[in-house]
């Protein structure tokens, strides 16, 4: 009996370290990831800027979308009112601050909340969802390179080079 309980109590702290070491590589992995996101928004941001006349609307929208996208999102989790619309187009001179505080929140919502903690909210439309912190975090990445990659072909279709925004030329810098 003594034998058994001692291994329980082992393998639970087994399983307690390895589930830590686990959210530790995924709070990595996912940091990684929103410093490649701020890094492309930033430069898509630069590339407005010198071709300020001639960035097409659809481009403009869509660059707003996603960073107020992420700004909604990380509310969400911290249980906020979302302070912006998800379509709200704001000033190409305020896009580079907005989207350093929506690095800088993502970052503490991974340093400070359990990525399996479920989260209860409202979408745009006001139809009540749930899910986790984690579920989240990746849907604000993916929903990003989605859009980078619209506004990419946007750009060309309009006969601006855009920037090369996959992940793979980001890791080689």
């Amino acid at each position: 009996m003594t034998y058994m309980v001692k291994n329980y109590h082992t393998f639970q702290c087994f399983s307690l370290h390895l589930n830590k070491t686990h959210q530790m590589e995924t709070n990595a992995f996912f940091k990684d990831a929103f410093e490649y996101n701020y890094h492309f928004n930033q430069e898509l941001i630069q590339l407005f800027e010198k071709e300020k006349q001639n960035i097409p609307e659809k481009s403009i929208q869509l660059l707003n979308h996603l960073i107020n996208a992420q700004q909604i999102w990380n509310e969400r989790i911290l249980e906020l009112q979302p302070s912006v619309g998800v379509w709200e187009i704001r000033p190409l001179e305020s896009l580079k601050s907005h989207n350093e505080n929506n690095y800088n929140k993502s970052l503490e919502i991974l340093n400070s909340t359990e990525l399996s903690q479920k989260i209860i909210y409202k979408n745009s439309k006001g139809i009540e969802f749930s899910n986790t912190v984690q579920d989240v975090i990746f849907h604000v990445i993916n929903h990003a390179t989605y859009h980078r990659a619209q506004i990419a072909s946007d750009l060309k279709a309009n006969g601006i080079e855009p920037i090369n925004t996959d992940y793979i030329f980001y890791k080689r810098k």
